[in-house]
């Protein structure tokens, strides 16, 4: 049996290492992730996709009492994307997120359903999507979900 290794890569930056362009989308996730709709948990996330049209397309997180029925900011903004710019190719995508119930530095990842959707419309636009996660300390940039998602479940699974 061989032991075999996964290797991501990225990039961490300070906010002000970054072009003006990428300040400006986190900016625009910063501004709509503070009209989430948290009122359970007060964790306010937003997106911001960069598409290459040069529209920006933007989305938070809609929290629901039934929780299953809740959604995440980076599919609210991807699925509300390819609903009104379906022949759009999504260059980049910005997250940030905060807590109101106490502080929280770290730079928050997607989750794995996130992950997922992200990686499928990836493949299908068949370009990389840039990810920046800005954090309070630190900036993230992957330049594929592909190092956030190594194995992902592919449609040519499916047959």
């Amino acid at each position: 049996m061989e032991n075999k290794t996964i290797a991501i890569q990225y990039k961490s930056l300070k906010l002000a290492e970054l072009s003006e362009g990428d300040q400006a989308l986190i900016k625009k996730a910063e501004e709509i992730r503070d009209k989430a709709y948290a009122v359970y948990s007060d964790f306010y996330v937003g997106a911001a996709l960069l598409l290459n049209c040069g529209d920006i397309v933007l989305g938070n997180n809609q929290e629901n009492i039934a929780f299953p029925s809740s959604l995440c900011a980076e599919r609210v903004a991807i699925f509300y994307c390819k609903a009104n710019y379906p022949n759009s190719k999504i260059n980049k995508i910005a997250i940030t997120a905060k807590s109101i119930k106490e502080a929280y530095n770290e730079v928050v990842t997607p989750c794995g359903s996130c992950r997922q959707v992200i990686s499928e419309y990836e493949r299908n636009q068949n370009s990389p999507i840039e990810i920046i996660l800005k954090g309070e300390k630190e900036v993230l940039v992957f330049k594929s979900i592909n190092d956030l998602l190594p194995m992902s479940f592919e449609t040519k699974v499916l047959g």
